[in-house]
This record gives structure tokens, sequence and C-alpha cells, in this order.
């Protein structure tokens, strides 16, 4: 299988993360795609230029992160990321869901830097930065669920996934005045899977 991904994408980092917790490495080619660039040879595999993007096998390819990381977690071996039973089910979705909300906020902040200072939006800025201040807040609280230290989960990988964004943002300062959060960030940034994937510094 191939899997198209670039270096600075939050979400097809989320996949890579996965391929190496389910031990994939040997069966998923990881393809570095020209994103964001006229005329790049990757929109002929993919129309749309996002990434992740898989293609397996039998040459079926696959879209969006969530759906990857299902089908990459379901391919062989136990299933590591089925949600729990029971009244647990609603509270990893609903985590899931906070911490989905922190990264696509925080991404279209990056997104939006990366664009020339002439064309930015002052106002997506402003917003982004503001939304991310009361999400941060919010987690300070949530992060102590026993869900986020139990066994690896969705959520946990999409919330460290946002937090480390930091590297790429350096207005994003979250640490200060979130020890609880902080500490979890460095307890999971210890994983394996985390610290092979972790973004460069820009």
């Amino acid at each position: 299988m191939k899997l198209y991904i670039t270096d600075t994408s939050p979400y097809a980092r989320i996949a890579r993360i996965v391929v190496l917790e389910k031990g994939l490495e040997r069966q998923v080619e990881m393809i570095h795609a020209q994103t964001r660039t006229p005329g790049s040879p990757y929109y002929k595999i993919n129309p749309s230029g996002r990434v992740p993007y898989l293609v397996r096998d039998d040459g079926v390819a696959m879209e969006d992160s969530a759906v990857i990381c299902r089908y990459l977690d379901h391919l062989t071996g136990p299933r590591l990321f089925d949600l729990p039973s029971g009244e647990d089910e609603w509270e990893a979705l609903r985590l899931q869901a906070l911490a989905g909300s922190l990264l696509e906020g925080v991404s279209v902040w990056v997104r939006e830097l990366k664009r020339p200072a002439d064309e930015q939006a002052p106002s997506i800025l402003a917003h982004e930065l503001n939304r991310s201040e009361r999400m941060i807040d919010l987690w300070e609280d949530q992060i102590s669920h026993p869900l986020m230290r139990g066994k690896l989960t969705m959520g946990q990988i999409a919330l460290i996934t946002a937090l480390q964004l930091e590297l790429q943002l350096p207005g994003f300062n979250w640490r200060p005045g979130h020890p609880k959060l902080n500490d979890w960030a460095n307890w999971i940034g210890e994983r394996p899977s985390i610290k092979a994937t972790l973004p460069s510094k820009h």
C-alpha cells in the first residue's frame, strides 16, 4: 500500500502514528506528496490534493485520516482503536471531538500564516488564537478524564498532534498556566510513535 503524506500535515501525522502503532511499516510505503503547488503530479493521483491519501494494494484509494486510520486498524492483528463499550463509547467520542476541534482550529491558523503576509487575514488569525486559548483552558480540565490516561485512543492522538503544532506555530504558547495538560503532553510525548513523527521546528 502507498500512503501519501507531507511532513507538515497533522492529519497525515495521525495516519503515520497509526501505521507505527499497528506495526505496518513494511506494508505501507510512505510517499511524500507535493501539495499546494500548481501542476503537481500528485493531483493526477489524488485530484483533491489532500493528505493523507491511501492507495490500497487492490488499487482502491481512500481519503480522510479517520477513514484511513480505521481501515489500517482493521487490516490485520487486534483492533487497537475501536471504541469502548457502554457509556465510555460516548465519552471517547466526546473527547475525540474536542481534540478534533482544537486540531482543526490550530491547523487553520498554521495554514493562514503560510500565506504571503499581504494575503493573511487578521480576523482569521485572531479568531483561531482566541479559539485555541478557550480550548486549551477546557482541556486543562478535561485532561484528567480517565480515558485520556488509558490505552491509546484516536482522541489522544488528535490532541497531542494538535498540541505539538507549537513547533510550527510560535504564537501557540499553550503551556504556561496549564500544568496538567503540560504533564500529559510530556507523558504521551515519550511514546515511540509520537517521537518518531514529531514535526520539525519552523
